[in-house]
């Protein structure tokens, strides 16, 4: 299946989540047997997962609309970026979600440019203190708590986000386990 097919599975999926608390969201998207541990398909994932909290929290967006535009971004960011290009698909993800919900651009100055700019950095720090190797679930978890941070402080919306136990590690071959803040053993 390609990354279009599955992200088209995502959004068709993701709409019909409730609640705001992106983690949750994910956490019932990436258990859909068309989702990997690890892949591209996070880059959609991850950012539809905040707009879909973000919407759910009352805030008027066109959600098609929304997740049609972070689709078409997704589908430009490359598999194993993390390794490749020095950051995260789950950082870029959200922080193509932010750029939709801000109608941010390369030319923006109203400060969203450089809002965004500071999640990522920040997104991508938190990541990069605890090192690979990869994985989509705890880089996404980790993204989201950054996301939860900025999208409560900069609009007028509260989402949720709580310690997670993660529940793919089974599921992946290069968990780092203890070194995981996620991991269920040190819950």
């Amino acid at each position: 299946m390609t990354l279009e097919e599955k992200g088209k599975l995502i959004i068709r999926d993701i709409k019909q989540e409730i609640g705001i608390n992106p983690v949750k969201i994910f956490k019932n998207i990436a258990h859909k047997d068309y989702i990997s541990v690890h892949g591209p398909e996070h880059h959609v994932l991850d950012g539809a997962s905040l707009l879909v909290a973000y919407k759910n929290a009352g805030n008027v967006i066109d959600i098609d609309e929304c997740l049609n535009n972070l689709l078409n971004e997704a589908l430009k960011m490359p598999g194993a970026m993390c390794g490749l290009w020095g950051v995260c698909g789950a950082v870029t993800s959200i922080g193509a979600a932010l750029a939709i919900i801000d109608d941010t651009g390369p030319l923006s100055t109203d400060g969203s440019w450089g809002d965004h700019m500071s999640f990522t950095a920040g997104a991508t720090e938190a990541i990069g203190n605890i090192n690979g190797p990869r994985c989509c679930t705890r880089d996404a978890m980790l993204a989201f708590r950054n996301a939860v941070e900025y999208v409560n402080k900069h609009y007028n919306t509260q989402l949720e986000y709580e310690e997670q136990k993660c529940e793919f590690s089974g599921m992946n071959a290069q968990c780092i386990k203890q070194r995981c803040p996620f991991y269920a053993e040190n819950k």
